[in-house]
Parts: C-alpha cells; sequence; structure tokens
C-alpha cells in the first residue's frame, strides 16, 4: 500500500527546556587542583629530605701522605736543548718540479641555453620578457623545420656549463622552467 508524503505535515521541532539542576557553567576541578597541589608539597619534601645526602669525595693520596722533609738540596736541572731536526734541512734543500698541463689551442665550444620554442612570434615575445623581469638576456631566433617556422627563445654564448646552469637556476627561482643547456651551434 502506498503513502502519500504530500499531505502529511511536517514534525513539530522539539524545544529544549532549561534544566533546573543542571548548570552548562563547568565546575572548578577540585580533585584535580588537590592532586597537583599534593605532587608540589610531595615533591619539595623529597628534595628537602636528600639535600646535604651528597657522599663526601674521598681524600687523595697527596693529602693523606705528607712529603718529609728532606735536609740536602735537589739538584736543578737544566733543559736540555732542542735537537736538531733533520727533516727541516731535507725540506729547505729539496727541490720540486711541477709538469704544468698544456691548454688545448682549441678553447672548448660555448653553451646556450633554449628556454622555449613557438609557432607564432608574439608568444616568443613574451617569453623573452619574462626572462628580462628575471634579469636576464635573451634573443629570438626564427628556424626553419620540416613543419614551417618556429621561433625559439634562447640564452648565451655562455662560456662554461657552469656559468649556464647558474643562468638557469635564475630562471628556476622567477617559476621559468624547462629550459635546456646545449654546446653553441653556430
Amino acid at each position: 500500500m502506498a503513502k502519500d508524503y504530500v499531505g502529511r505535515s511536517k514534525p513539530k521541532k522539539r524545544t529544549a527546556k532549561p534544566s533546573l539542576a543542571v548548570s552548562n557553567k563547568k565546575r572548578f576541578p577540585l580533585p584535580l587542583a588537590l592532586g597537583v597541589v599534593a605532587a608540589i608539597v610531595g615533591f619539595s619534601v623529597l628534595l628537602f629530605n636528600i639535600k646535604g645526602t651528597a657522599p663526601t669525595p674521598a681524600p687523595e693520596l697527596s693529602e693523606i701522605v705528607k712529603p718529609q722533609a728532606t735536609k740536602t738540596k735537589p739538584k736543578t736541572r737544566l733543559p736540555e736543548p732542542p735537537k736538531e731536526r733533520t727533516y727541516v734541512k731535507e725540506l729547505e734543500e729539496k727541490k720540486v718540479e711541477v709538469e704544468l698541463a698544456e691548454k688545448s689551442a682549441e678553447p672548448a665550444k660555448p653553451y646556450q641555453m633554449q628556454c622555449a620554442s613557438f609557432r607564432s612570434r608574439d608568444k616568443a615575445e613574451e617569453s623573452k620578457a619574462l626572462i628580462a623581469f628575471a634579469g636576464l638576456e635573451s634573443q629570438i631566433r626564427r628556424t626553419e623545420g620540416k613543419n614551417g617556422a618556429w621561433y625559439r627563445v634562447v640564452l648565451g654564448p655562455f662560456p662554461t656549463k657552469r656559468d649556464a646552469e647558474r643562468a638557469r637556476h635564475v630562471l628556476q627561482r622567477a617559476k621559468i622552467n624547462g629550459c635546456q643547456i646545449w654546446h653553441w651551434n653556430f
């Protein structure tokens, strides 16, 4: 049998009757306070009782045995002169030969960093502006590929890879990620 929920009225809200016996105020935790006071008093009594009960250190042997008075005067010894160290002379006379590695006549290839590559020049200009806000100078290069023209945003040349890494960390702090470091291709 189906029930008709449409004609049914909502149930009445029950209101909480204030009870006269129970108050909403929290009472002071008297047992807890008494326990804390008892713990403090007990700790104080313990400290007072153990005060001064530490064992005294044993007297040292030199205090127990008194030296006997000597009738003869002890002989004073002069300190011996320091012995001559032979290795000092050897080091002064030693000659060291060092061979310097020859630097190659051809300098190492410089590095470049590519941070973006776009189809449109406008997006490349936006990326160049973001890099300029980070404090670095970049260039836009147009390259022809199989798929058409690309606009690459590159930085460099950097003489060492360490310099390129330093610039990449500056860009990463400016939230510009994805830059790649390559050898410079002229």
